[in-house]
């Protein structure tokens, strides 16, 4: 079969589509014919080795897809620990659900991996209460576009998206965020951005934070949380880390700092369940908006690693194994 395998670590060109052989299931586990397989941004650090989770080569990428089981049954969209950028996948049947009628892949996608990672940000990291302000930084893309709209449809008193081009913030608005800001404020000067996300909530301190970015985003955000204000942090994906969280400052600011890693929910599959459950149902019914952001051949795995890298991308990226 086809796939895509890494045998060293670096950028977008350790990136090869190779003939493999086909997975071998193990115990609980299942093989699956894949239709439609989906990339994420922590898969540029995969390709790197600069993720939380140390890799071993060779490997090939991927943590989700969208098949049917081999000897044959329903289209189920699922989670890896690896391997999703092939053509045919082993995967624990407890980790898959159904696709509804009227759902594409790309959508089934969308919602398994970056939707649930949205979803228990606000739900179980930042407890987001109605009437709470949230600043979603990357508003534009996989997590962040589905961030904006469940948080503006569990009750957020203002919604605010960051997001780095014009087009960008005007799709965040379009899903339902009240204000967007230029993250590129806080390249010189953290202050700038804090001044920016407080100057967005009407001069007033905010309440939640879904951080992303590390470096100077992040300490620009957590300066403008309010007392008893959280910032939820899931990646690093400016590849620079911020400063050191002192715990003193902390205290005496009555804020938080949470840490949020979907992987752990792998352990205990009911918080996946309850996640997916509620997501799938909204897309089927057209209440949540998955945004595409494009379907790349499995030939084209560079070029899409590239436009996720360069910001080019809004949404969801997926990859066809078929062409």
């Amino acid at each position: 079969m086809r796939a895509v395998q890494i045998t060293r670590f670096g950028g977008p060109e350790v990136l090869d589509v190779v003939d493999v052989s086909e997975p071998t299931p193990a115990d609980g586990q299942q093989l699956y014919d894949v239709s439609t397989a989906g990339i994420n941004f922590a898969d540029t650090h995969q390709t790197e080795n600069s993720y939380l989770a140390p890799q071993e080569l060779p490997l090939v990428p991927g943590a989700e897809f969208v098949g049917t089981p081999a000897d044959g049954g329903p289209r189920v969209v699922g989670l890896l620990a690896g391997g999703g950028y092939a053509q045919k996948v082993a995967a624990s049947p407890r980790v898959t659900w159904p696709v509804p009628d009227g759902v594409t892949d790309e959508q089934a996608l969308a919602v398994v991996l970056q939707g649930a990672t949205a979803w228990h940000l606000l739900r179980t990291s930042a407890h987001l209460s109605p009437g709470e302000s949230v600043v979603v930084i990357a508003g534009a893309g996989g997590v962040g576009s589905l961030a904006v709209q469940l948080a503006r449809r569990w009750g957020a008193g203002r919604v605010i998206a960051t997001a780095s081009s014009a087009e960008k913030r005007a799709l965040a608005e379009e899903l339902g965020a009240d204000a967007t800001v230029d993250p590129a404020l806080a390249e010189d000067d953290p202050r700038q951005f804090t001044a920016a996300l407080r100057e967005a909530n009407g001069g007033r301190k905010v309440d939640v934070v879904l951080e992303m970015t590390g470096g100077n985003v992040f300490d620009g955000s957590l300066s403008a949380l309010a007392p008893f204000g959280r910032l939820a942090a899931y990646g690093t994906a400016g590849r620079v880390p911020p400063k050191p969280v002192n715990a003193q400052a902390l205290m005496g600011t009555s804020r938080a700092v949470i840490g949020f890693w979907l992987a752990h929910c792998f352990s205990r599959p009911e918080m996946l369940d309850e996640a997916i459950g509620e997501l799938l149902p909204l897309v089927a019914e057209g209440a949540l908006r998955p945004v595409a952001g494009g379907r790349y051949p499995l030939s084209a795995v560079r070029e899409a690693h590239q436009d996720l890298l360069a910001r080019r991308s809004t949404g969801k990226l997926v990859l066809d194994p078929h062409r």
